[in-house]
């Protein structure tokens, strides 16, 4: 077992925990894209009008949602997005967590139809914070590593 502040990685209980948490995001993501594509209805899987009518949303905000969670999917699987970037995936995804239970909690679905319309995101929302945690805390245990190298590089010479 590493020392605590001696590792540069994390551990693979967090990288286990990141992968988890990423993955089940991602997929919720990835399940929502394609469900306003090919499958628009509300209640899922069968209601009778698509979920952005039912939320009282524009027909054109379902079209920009639905590319920024393709962008932002892409920047999180990516590798060599850089880390800004990854970042204002993570803020929008968070935005549109929160917003969705918002929305559905305004539109009264929690009462009318079931609570799990208002608490879904909220649980997604609480495993991306999960995520995010281990996304920066690898990224600053990486940049730290970086920097001790450069370091002992420039003290050797």
């Amino acid at each position: 077992m590493p020392i605590m502040g001696a590792s540069r990685t994390l551990t693979s209980r967090e990288r286990a925990l990141y992968h988890g948490s990423t993955g089940l995001v991602l997929a919720v993501m990835l399940f929502s894209i394609v469900n306003f594509v090919f499958n628009d209805h509300f209640p899922f899987p069968n209601g009778p009008e698509g979920a952005f009518v039912h939320l009282g949303f524009p027909p054109y905000f379902k079209v920009e949602l639905t590319i920024a969670k393709i962008l932002g999917v892409l920047a999180i699987v990516i590798p060599a997005v850089p880390f800004k970037v990854k970042e204002f995936a993570y803020a929008g995804f968070a935005i549109t967590l929160v917003s969705a239970a918002i929305a559905h909690f305004g539109r009264g679905d929690a009462r009318n139809l079931s609570l799990i319309y208002v608490i879904d995101p909220l649980v997604f929302f609480c495993l991306l914070a999960v995520s995010y945690y281990y996304f920066e805390k690898g990224h600053s245990l990486r940049a730290g590593a970086r920097a001790s190298a450069l370091s002992d590089r420039q003290s050797a010479a």
